[in-house]
């Protein structure tokens, strides 16, 4: 594991949830998630039970029930950042939207990384295990502004300069 490490709360479908630190990625062994708990003890925790990982800005949200504070699962328009909007129905049948990588990563790997609708939250990216998930629907994909491409204009057999 890398040596920075980012405060995180796993969440799983009976409610529960765990508080400690992961690094920002390649934190998945296998089949099982490595965590640093707030005691200091490494506890290793099954991917099939996880609902979701929450990478937060802070641990006392003041709200014992919902430390990850994700009020807003969904946008309310057309998200402005760039990337593939994404809907996903949990296996608990919870909807949540998102934005992720235009890669392959939403493709491969164990889960995704997603961007919650709500930048403000004390939540600031979500990873969701494939074994929570039990629909995907990409909703859009949102490209940048098209960049200008740099054209040479000819007057009378000589290049404009300006």
């Amino acid at each position: 594991m890398s040596s920075s490490r980012k405060k995180a709360i796993i969440r799983d479908f009976s409610r529960d949830w765990i508080a400690g630190y992961l690094p920002p990625d390649g934190f998945v062994d296998g089949i099982t998630v490595e965590l640093l708990g707030l005691d200091g003890k490494v506890l290793s925790l099954p991917i099939d039970g996880m609902k979701w990982i929450c990478f937060v800005r802070d641990f006392n949200s003041g709200e014992p029930a919902n430390p990850e504070r994700l009020l807003r699962k969904t946008f309310a328009g057309r998200p402005r950042v760039e990337g593939l909007f994404l809907r996903l129905r949990l296996k608990d049948g919870e909807q949540i939207e998102g934005i992720a990588a235009n890669d392959l990563s939403v493709a491969a790997g164990e889960g995704l990384f997603l961007t919650p609708p709500d930048t403000r939250s004390n939540t600031q990216r979500i990873w969701i295990p494939r074994s929570s998930m039990e629909e995907l629907e990409v909703v859009a994909v949102i490209g940048g502004a098209p960049k200008k491409r740099a054209t040479a204009t000819v007057h009378d057999g000589q290049e404009s300069l300006f």
